[in-house]
């Protein structure tokens, strides 16, 4: 979704991001399997459900492996969070 950590700091920092709908403010915030993060980018915003996680880095493909996106452009609603109701 961004290409750096630091880029994704960034948008933390900026408040461009949300945790389960929250916004937070700072980069070092834990993330847990089924949380739903959600990044306002420069012309998109993306909804993404935390499907895994890695030891190590990975390339791209790798990476997609982990998130599920909840976006969709069939005008579908967005899943809510793991263990919620809608």
């Amino acid at each position: 979704m961004v290409r750096t950590r630091s880029d994704a700091a960034a948008l933390a920092d900026a408040g461009h991001v949300r945790l389960n709908g929250k916004r937070i403010t700072a980069a070092g915030h834990k993330v847990a399997l089924g949380d739903v993060v959600t990044l306002a980018l420069d012309r998109s915003v993306r909804v993404v459900r935390v499907e895994g996680f890695r030891e190590r880095r990975g390339n791209a493909e790798a990476a997609r492996t982990l998130y599920r996106d909840l976006a969709t452009n069939s005008g579908e609603r967005a899943l809510p969070p793991a263990g919620t109701s809608r």
